[in-house]
């Protein structure tokens, strides 16, 4: 085995790398281990269980995020949610189960502090009392990371389809079914505009919800 100096932020690098490879169910501290050439023993260290790996993996997606947007430039808070929730879409589709790892994670740091003190500057700029702002930014989050978790159940990678999702076959499958059968071209194809469809429909909900201004 290789002796060569490890830490968090190199393991953690390592792991995302590797989960391309053998996606979530498949990482281990030990495959992890074997990647870097050191005894699994060694990543005990930085990380007491897979849990505490998997934070620091979505900390790590997180800062990427962060790295390549911002919120200021957006002068209405509707475009400033839909824009964010895609970048997050696009972050978490980077990653063979990107959103099964960022989905409950606990960030190590407190990098995420700036930017959610931007959301709600926005969003209690805009009108929105504290508890409303908390709220639509929760609500649009869980749509994401729910509906990117659904995306990479069909494809795993954007490239790549699950065997048993082929629209055509599907349709001949539910002929007795016509609705059904016409519904798979909506639930199968063209992610990119259902999601961001759905997000402005929930956008679009808040502020009917809420009332607050344009």
């Amino acid at each position: 085995m290789g002796t060569a100096k490890i830490d968090r932020a190199l393991v953690a690098e390592t792991a995302l790398r590797l989960l391309n490879e053998v996606g979530f169910d498949g990482l281990s501290l030990r495959a992890i281990a074997k990647e870097l050439d050191v005894k699994a023993p060694a990543l005990y260290w930085h990380f007491k269980d897979k849990q505490g790996l998997l934070d620091e993996m979505a900390t790590l997606m997180y800062r990427r995020l962060a790295a390549d947007f911002d919120l200021s430039v957006y002068t209405r808070w509707q475009d400033g949610l839909v824009a964010y929730n895609a970048g997050l879409r696009t972050t978490l589709l980077r990653y063979r189960d990107g959103a099964k790892v960022y989905s409950g994670a606990r960030f190590t740091g407190t990098d995420h502090a700036a930017s959610m003190e931007q959301h709600l500057r926005m969003m209690t700029g805009a009108g929105f009392e504290l508890r409303q702002a908390v709220l639509a930014g929760m609500t649009t989050y869980a749509y994401t990371i729910g509906y990117v978790i659904e995306e990479q159940g069909v494809r795993p990678m954007p490239d790549e389809q699950r065997e048993g999702y082929d629209i055509g076959e599907r349709a001949r499958r539910l002929a007795e079914y016509p609705l059904t059968a016409a519904a798979g071209q909506e639930i199968f194809a063209d992610f990119d505009r259902r999601f961001e469809e759905g997000l402005r429909v929930i956008v679009g909900g808040i502020e009917a919800t809420y009332g607050t201004p344009v």
